[in-house]
């Protein structure tokens, strides 16, 4: 089966305000929980660690150190 860029996970360049598509996909994984999040919805990342985040909880959590999700 053959897969097109919309079923691959998308490679980002993560800037402070917005985010440049460096290698096509339609979703990115949170670096801490490994959560899919579609590029449609993708609203939390760090610019200076590079890493996307599922929620704000979690990019909050991370930022302070604490990379568990409590679950």
């Amino acid at each position: 089966m053959l897969m097109s860029s919309a079923d691959k996970t998308a490679k980002l360049y993560y800037g402070p305000s917005s985010f440049r598509v460096l290698r096509p996909g339609n979703h990115v994984l949170c670096a801490v929980t490994g959560e899919p999040i579609p590029l449609t919805e993708l609203r939390y990342w760090s610019a200076e660690r590079q890493e996307p985040y599922a929620s704000c909880e979690i990019a909050t959590r991370r930022l302070l150190g604490s990379d568990t999700t409590g679950q």
